[in-house]
């Protein structure tokens, strides 16, 4: 990771569905240049530079796409996102929730905060691969970030 700019930051605390989302990205050249977090405490210190990552972090660099697991400990990613959003640093980095829970006050509340994109992991493991490449190949290939 050294030297490279890191283009998906994915924050998810379920190592199983981490390792699917990296796969489907693999099987579409998409991995090469993603960190995988495992919680919103570890996901803040990243793009903050702060805690463990007190000397890394994104520092002048933006990814092109943080996908955020909202139900994880410690901190949870509305709070993450919240944070991420608030924060004139960090306010443009394109963040696509990845998650579990289709609870409507959840959707709400994600795009109140200016999440970019809400997507419900799907249950069966084929439509979850074509689901994480189809986002991948749109923020990655196809959207065009600011510049910085």
């Amino acid at each position: 990771m050294e030297g490279k700019e890191i283009e998906i930051i994915l924050v998810e605390d379920n190592l199983d569905d981490a390792a699917l989302v990296i796969r489907a990205l693999k099987k579409n050249n998409l991995a090469n240049n993603l960190i995988h977090l495992k919680d919103g405490v570890e996901a803040l210190d990243f793009v903050f530079g702060t805690g463990t990552f007190a000397d890394k972090g994104l520092q002048d660099m933006t990814p092109k796409v943080m996908l955020l697991d909202l139900k994880m400990p410690r901190v949870n990613g509305i709070e993450v996102l919240q944070k991420m959003k608030n924060d004139p640093r960090t306010k443009s980095i394109p963040i696509v929730i990845l998650t579990s829970s289709a609870e409507d006050p959840d959707v709400k509340k994600c795009y109140e905060l200016g999440a970019n994109s809400y997507i419900v992991k799907p249950v069966e493991f084929d439509n979850f691969s074509k689901a994480v490449s189809e986002l991948g190949l749109y923020w990655l290939i196809r959207n065009q970030p600011p510049k910085k």
